[in-house]
């Protein structure tokens, strides 16, 4: 991984997934995360924030401007590799053990039986919530004993970012093995509710999604990207000057 915006990225999707998989046959344990605007803003206030994310296994970016604006810099040729794209590519594996971490009920109950239409097996594997609470107050030891009697060669997690990178960080050090995903709105797009979907393929590849994301939930998407639309030109100015020293 490199450093852009004081975030350590991993571009090459070919490099992203052999850290992976050489984490999980090794069983070592790891987490990986996925890096969006929002993520690079929060990262950027937020030193705990910043901590959890350069401590990753590997962070792939999941922003389609961040690395536009990255080659505009570095005369690079890099490309994103969403987190939803990731997770989909790992459930048709069909050859990991999976436990799947946070959310609603319903939206896991939805998630268990729309990916089970891809991989049977996946009825058998684990969905838990966990109480609300703040990152902190987490009873960690007893999270991890729970993955580790599953003995769980993958584990995603849906907190909600910054939290759940906060959460994985945390987590670590108690899990046996396994790697942790935190990527947050994957539950929402695959448990089968009509307004939770991720955005079709032609806003997708017009590098429109936030768009969609801001028409589905207009009070809080709105205000995120308006957030990350006026703290970008400072990340861009800060990492030309980076550049120039």
């Amino acid at each position: 991984m490199a450093n852009y915006f004081n975030v350590n990225l991993e571009f090459e999707k070919e490099k992203v997934n052999e850290i992976i998989q050489e984490h999980i046959e090794k069983g070592i344990p790891g987490y990986v995360c996925s890096v969006d605007g929002n993520n690079l803003i929060s990262a950027n206030n937020n030193t705990e924030h910043l901590q959890a994310l350069n401590n990753a296994t590997v962070n792939l970016c999941d922003s389609a401007w961040t690395p536009m604006l990255v080659n505009l810099i570095y005369k690079t040729k890099f490309t994103n590799y969403t987190g939803a794209d990731l997770f989909l590519e790992y459930v048709n594996f069909k050859r990991y053990r999976q436990f799947f971490l946070g959310s609603t009920p319903p939206i896991l109950d939805g998630l268990k039986k729309e990916l089970s239409k891809i991989d049977k097996s996946i009825l058998d594997m684990r969905f838990e919530t966990l109480p609300f609470r703040k990152v902190e107050e987490f009873d960690y030891p007893k999270i991890a004993q729970m993955i580790n009697e599953d003995n769980s060669d993958i584990i995603w997690v849906s907190l909600g970012a910054p939290k759940q990178e906060q959460f994985m960080f945390r987590l670590k050090p108690f899990l046996n093995r396994g790697v942790m995903f935190g990527f947050g709105a994957i539950f929402n797009f695959n448990s089968g509710y009509a307004d939770q979907k991720r955005a079709p393929e032609w806003m997708i590849k017009l590098k429109l999604e936030w768009l969609f994301r801001t028409f589905q939930e207009p009070k809080r998407m709105g205000k995120r990207y308006w957030n990350v639309f006026c703290s970008f030109p400072t990340l861009v100015i800060n990492e030309i000057k980076k550049k120039k020293n």
